[in-house]
């Protein structure tokens, strides 16, 4: 399965990625409000503008004065202050545990709903679980104090590296 790879920013200027079965997958996610900033969980998010990647080794220069403007933007306070080795770190920690959530869970598909809710009352055994849920069906398991989380939908025990 091929995956499109997207430059997203929130509206708090956090720049992050974000893969995608196909344009439509991000229009259709975007739509279902399923977008957000893994830095302050902004639900702004939009597509930025990018190009494929070239071997420009000459404008270094020009890039490096850009940065140092870059560095003199103010920044929201809310931003956490990290540098680029220390996100790829923490994303590749997330996606390591994602990965292995995957492997040890049971994938309910769309009994998501009805089992979370089951393990909750005591009318099914507690185990980990996964499957699908709509934006309000996550938010209504949440208001009745049912721990969930979406994580991305490529992430299947097909797809696992």
């Amino acid at each position: 399965m091929a995956l499109k790879v997207f430059d997203l920013q929130c509206d708090a200027h956090h720049v992050f990625e974000g893969w995608f079965s196909s344009h439509e997958d991000y229009d259709s996610q975007k739509e279902r409000g399923l977008l957000s900033c893994p830095v302050c969980d902004s639900h702004h998010v939009s597509k930025m503008l990018s190009a494929p990647r070239l071997n420009v080794s000459h404008l270094k220069k020009e890039k490096q004065s850009a940065s140092a403007v870059a560095s003199q933007t103010p920044v929201p306070e809310k931003a956490v202050n990290i540098d680029e080795q220390q996100l790829a770190q923490v994303q590749a920690a997330v996606m390591q545990q994602l990965r292995t959530f995957v492997k040890q869970s049971e994938d309910v598909g769309d009994r998501f709903v009805t089992e979370a809710r089951r393990m909750h009352y005591g009318d099914a055994e507690e185990r980990s679980i996964r499957g699908k849920a709509s934006p309000q069906e996550t938010r209504e398991l949440q208001e009745e104090g049912i721990a969930v989380m979406p994580i991305p939908d490529f992430l299947d025990d097909n797809n696992l590296h």
